[in-house]
């Protein structure tokens, strides 16, 4: 069954009843209330890749491994990180020239899902099973698909054959780990894989305890509203200290601050929390700096606009790349958030050791853009707005999460800059659980479309930038390529950058990726951001001296003091 939303009056009495309340927070202090702006549209791990998905089930989930938030692997579920000189980690030749791998893990012996049931190897296999098949929708399909086996050596030992020889061989955090012992018994009562998505107990009863394997499992959910973690009992880690976490969406981010200033919300996440600007106007008021601590970390957060390139006019490069120069995104980025957000020329972090500074650049240039929309064909018209041969206007749509005080703001700069370039744009923004949910990746949005992605470090933009990662309705509408970017140069740069084991040698590989971006433009960069932390001070654990915010792990050492 699906859960449905109570009638408003029901919900609103159930916040009352679930959410912490400050007072409670600031005197037992063992119930915590975390804000966010998004609510997630599944809470299955390998489905829907959203930021709220994966920040809200952190709280209960962990995977097999994944990188820290010191951008270390890190083993979660396992015992050793296998590399190649632990012996762990080891080339194979698969005959013509190619080079494959196996990569042994063990399974932390007190591993176990929240229900009592220990995670073995058999709950990776089937995982496998799942995932590798296109139809069953899971988002990063090409992690299941390298595999080429599960060798399940006893009940904690498993090998992983691979096909390729990759890099990032010991990274499983998109390797989506099932309990087979719950989600076995759907697959095999469905018709077919791809009605997956519609049946399995994350959706379907997502508080069944068995689905969880962290130190918080879910106990409570009003869809679209929050979420409420309690401890896990069969947690084999540090004993968390809240005995509940409630994560509750409030879409509007002024409302979200207007909740945190009178105590309803005890902590705002920093993952899709406040705007920039909202934080750096509370950071300057004397009255909250003696309850809250600031912080400003620069994260691998990447904000750009997603281009429809079946629009008439996107589909010239040159188009594009008018609409970059047409942006001033220096002073933009000053004005709004006095200049903390670094401006993005691609999707790569000058944090990254892929990083190209030589990458190309587009200025702010409106004499340059106007040069290049005569050249594709699109003349001014009577009312300034550009029109071709055929009489089409270029009127562009343009969409994000609706509530987002940032992006709207950044919408109306980009409005009349473009305006004056002759663009016309038309802003049509949607609640961000229907934007993510089937606007993004069904591609129902004409022209342009805004959005973030977070990334690991030296992350290949597989499901953002290669072929592979469009979704389709034969793929179920998995993966993030939501421009429907394809080219064969990418994706064949993309593919000998994760066979090339030397950092060295992968650099230029990743040059070559950004002259590809930087010419086509699928994507408009914009820039960098920056998150916002605004924690009580008597919150433990969310800021760590020397470290970055604990964005996704290591939710069970946070306290009071």
């Amino acid at each position: 069954m699906t859960i449905s939303i109570k009638p408003l009056l029901v919900a609103a009495a159930l916040l009352q009843v679930m959410a912490p309340s400050q007072t409670l927070a600031q005197g037992a202090k063992d119930t915590l209330t975390i804000g966010m702006s998004q609510y997630p549209p599944s809470l299955h791990p390998g489905i829907e890749p959203t930021v709220a998905k994966t920040y809200a089930i952190r709280f209960g989930y962990r995977p097999i491994t994944a990188y820290n938030d010191n951008r270390k692997m890190e083993c979660f579920l396992c015992t050793e990180v296998p590399t190649i000189a632990n012996g762990r980690a080891k080339t194979v030749d698969l005959g013509g020239g190619k080079k494959g791998m196996t990569v042994k893990f063990t399974l932390h012996p007190k591993a176990q899902w929240g229900d009592g049931t220990p995670i073995t190897s058999k709950d990776v296999a089937f995982s496998w099973t799942v995932g590798v098949k296109p139809e069953s929708g899971f988002a990063r399909p090409d992690v299941f698909q390298r595999i080429t086996k599960v060798e399940t050596l006893d009940a904690k030992n498993f090998v992983l054959h691979m096909n390729k020889a990759e890099y990032d061989f010991a990274d499983l955090v998109d390797f989506a780990l099932l309990p087979a012992h719950l989600e076995e018994p759907v697959v095999k009562g469905l018709a077919t894989l791809a009605d997956y998505n519609k049946n399995t107990l994350y959706n379907r009863t997502p508080t069944t305890a068995g689905l969880w394997n962290g130190p918080y499992k879910l106990a409570q959910i009003q869809s679209g509203a929050f979420l409420v973690f309690e401890p896990n009992p069969n947690w084999w880690g540090q004993k968390p200290h809240f005995k509940r976490i409630t994560v509750k969406t409030i879409e509007n981010t002024a409302t979200l601050e207007a909740n945190l200033r009178s105590g309803d919300l005890d902590y705002i996440s920093g993952v899709l929390g406040l705007s920039m600007d909202q934080g750096l106007a509370m950071a300057k008021e004397p009255a909250l700096q003696q309850k809250f601590d600031f912080e400003f970390p620069l994260g691998l957060v990447y904000e750009h606009i997603d281009l429809n390139r079946n629009h008439p006019g996107l589909k010239d490069k040159r188009v594009r790349q008018a609409l970059l120069l047409g942006i001033d995104r220096e002073t933009l980025v000053k004005q709004l958030v006095d200049g903390k957000f670094p401006v993005a020329h691609s999707w790569v972090n000058p944090l990254e050791p892929g990083y190209d500074a030589n990458v190309t650049k587009y200025p702010f240039d409106p004499a340059r853009a106007k040069i290049l929309l005569d050249q594709a064909g699109f003349k001014p018209g009577a009312d300034g707005i550009r029109v071709n041969g055929a009489g089409q206007r270029l009127s562009l749509e343009y969409m994000t999460t609706a509530g987002n005080k940032m992006r709207e703001l950044v919408q109306q700069v980009l409005q009349n800059q473009w305006k004056q370039i002759g663009v016309e744009v038309v802003i049509k923004n949607v609640p961000a659980r229907t934007y993510f949910g089937e606007t993004l990746k069904k591609q129902q949005f004409t022209a342009l479309a805004q959005l973030a992605w977070s990334s690991n470090p030296e992350s290949p933009p597989t499901s953002t930038l290669a072929t592979s990662g469009i979704p389709t309705a034969a793929n179920n509408y998995a993966g993030a390529n939501y421009p429907q970017f394809s080219h064969p140069g990418m994706d064949k740069l993309i593919d000998d950058v994760q066979r090339e084991l030397d950092p060295a040698k992968r650099k230029p590989l990743w040059f070559e990726m950004q002259k590809i971006y930087t010419d086509e433009l699928p994507v408009l960069p914009l820039y960098f951001r920056t998150d916002v932390y605004v924690v009580p001070k008597w919150l433990t654990g969310v800021l760590k001296p020397g470290q970055l915010p604990s964005n996704y792990f290591g939710q069970e050492s946070w306290g009071v003091r």
